[in-house]
């Protein structure tokens, strides 16, 4: 039987070149916390075919996620992924039951000002994080990704909020992350997408996504809180940007 090692939609130089951003996105993530995830799905949608992103998108970032996850388990704080995982399995739930089709622009908006306000708005009341508040945000945010496939922004302003500390940030939002995409796999199998054809694609954007958070952790653990801190809400701020501006062009305003 003959192995295909690529789908017949993606080239091999394309693939390589996909590689590398793989190591790269995931460093940028691992080291300040964000922005990885976004910037790859932006270079995928550039040369993969329209049905693919979203779901090969998420398994990728599942991987890349999961192997932050396992490096950094000792900072995780498992208290707040109690109250995040079940939120996961109602927002995908209800996300997979409705399936539905809303207008890219009122996602991108809604995503952009909500991380935009828990960037630079004033703090959130410290009930917001408590179990009832973190399902919420999980639930929302998980229903949401199954359309947009680019939450993490959400999440990560989220977390920024409850958590001071860098190492504690990032472990965290990497296994909310985690949770959060794992179920993907199920509801675009159920939907018909064909995960097989590009399954040796996947496992290899995995691999090199992990060379890159091993490196961006080693990089992270060289930085101050407040550095990065300070960087991490740019990032976020800047990806908050450019939702606003594909708001605007999906609405057809400029």
């Amino acid at each position: 039987m003959e192995v295909v090692l690529l789908p017949d939609s993606l080239s091999l130089p394309v693939a390589a070149f996909l590689l590398a951003c793989s190591v790269l996105t995931s460093m940028i993530t691992a080291t300040l916390g964000a922005g990885g995830g976004v910037l790859l799905l932006v270079l995928m949608a550039n040369w993969m075919p329209a049905a693919a992103i979203i779901p090969v998108h998420g398994m990728i970032q599942l991987g890349s996620n999961g192997g932050r996850a396992l490096l950094t388990r000792h900072q995780v704080d498992w208290k707040v992924i109690g109250a995040f995982a079940p939120g996961v399995l109602v927002g995908t739930g209800l996300g997979a039951w409705l399936l539905v089709d809303l207008p890219a622009s009122a996602w991108q908006l809604t995503i952009a000002l909500f991380v935009l306000f828990l960037c630079w708005g004033p703090a959130l009341p410290r009930a917001s994080f408590g179990n009832t508040g973190i399902f919420l945000a999980s639930g929302l945010t998980s229903f949401i990704s199954l359309f947009v496939g680019a939450t993490g922004p959400l999440v990560a302003a989220f977390i920024k909020q409850i958590h001071r500390d860098r190492l504690t940030t990032v472990a965290t939002f990497a296994t909310a992350m985690t949770l959060q995409h794992a179920p993907k796999a199920l509801v675009f199998t159920v939907a018909g997408f064909v995960f097989p054809d590009w399954l040796p694609f996947i496992l290899a954007m995995i691999s090199s996504g992990f060379a890159g958070t091993w490196l961006g952790l080693h990089v992270l653990r060289s930085l101050s809180n407040r550095w990065f801190h300070q960087a991490f809400n740019l990032i976020l701020t800047a990806l908050a940007a450019r939702l606003l501006w594909q708001a605007g062009q999906s609405a057809g305003w400029w």
